[in-house]
């Protein structure tokens, strides 16, 4: 003989289902029937005393699933220190077009002295791939990095914070352009900030896929997808870009993002201090690996 294991009260079709799937996989039988108002799911009576213990363990096991959405992080007002370094791109750039001397040396060229040569990288020279992102090719690629690329830039420094961001835009940038190092034949050379840009981008992609990740059930990938349809537009348009290098960037900002938002959600945002010092070290950084790649030219 069956009985109802929800007599007092009618089930709704998804939860009707649910019970039954949980009953069969402790091979339990029963079986959904229609009720005026609903479903109600039939067991053998001998069994109905297990059946509703296994219920009750599903439904203390899933009563707070899924969790809460995440509270959404006040964005940090930093507009102006960010917009300085991405003028700070275009001055070096125009510095380099009026050509700057050095003692003993005349004008030098450091579009040539940076540029990140495959060959030199692959040898050890891991440096350059650092001071290939503060050279760009020509006005419209400056132009193209500090707009559309700002945008990207400004959006994770504002979730973030400056010296935190800025550190991670330079660590994506630059293990980028070692990747595309390794993967390009030796006579390859690649300059531009865009590596770092498409950084952002995987990082923003990353930082929403995992802070929203017990909401995102099968459309997890989505902001992912969303990161790869912006690199297909921008990043492959041209006959002198770097698809390689922006491949890359993106992977490594994907990697970096998670990181760093699984770091966030255990410690929070670094604090001024932090961030302060972030930025230093970015900025020695960049100015140590300019200073080698000058000492490999003498």
């Amino acid at each position: 003989m069956a009985v109802s294991l929800s007599d007092s009260t009618v089930l709704s079709s998804q939860q009707a289902r649910s019970w039954a799937l949980v009953l069969d996989s402790r091979t339990i039988p029963c079986c959904i029937a229609p009720d005026p108002n609903g479903w109600k799911l039939l067991v053998p009576e001998q069994q109905l005393e297990s059946a509703l213990r296994e219920l009750r363990l599903y439904e203390n096991a899933n009563s707070n699933w899924p969790p809460a959405l995440p509270v959404s992080r006040q964005l940090i007002e930093n507009t102006l220190p960010t917009v300085s370094v991405l003028l700070l791109l275009a001055l070096f750039h125009n510095l380099n077009l009026l050509g700057l001397s050095l003692p003993g040396r005349g004008i030098i060229d450091l579009k040539e002295l940076g540029a990140a040569h495959a060959e030199i990288i692959t040898q050890g020279h891991w440096w350059l791939a650092v001071t290939a992102l503060t050279l760009h090719g020509d006005l419209t690629h400056l132009l193209s990095n500090l707009t559309i690329g700002g945008v990207f830039i400004l959006l994770l420094c504002r979730e973030l914070g400056s010296g935190f961001s800025w550190s991670l835009l330079l660590l994506s940038g630059t293990i980028g352009n070692l990747l595309n190092a390794w993967v390009q034949s030796p006579d390859h050379r690649s300059v531009g900030a865009s590596t770092a840009v498409f950084g952002a981008v995987g990082m923003l992609a990353a930082i929403s896929m995992v802070r929203y990740r017990h909401h995102l059930q099968r459309r997890w990938f989505i902001p992912v997808a969303a990161g790869l349809a912006i690199l297909a537009i921008l990043g492959t348009e041209g006959k002198e870009t770097d698809l390689g290098a922006h491949l890359f960037g993106f992977c490594s900002g994907v990697f970096i993002g998670m990181a760093a938002e699984f770091f966030l959600g255990k410690y929070g945002r670094p604090g001024g201090v932090l961030n302060f010092l972030l930025a230093l070290l970015s900025a020695g950084l960049v100015a140590v690996s300019w200073w080698a790649a000058i000492e490999l030219a003498v």
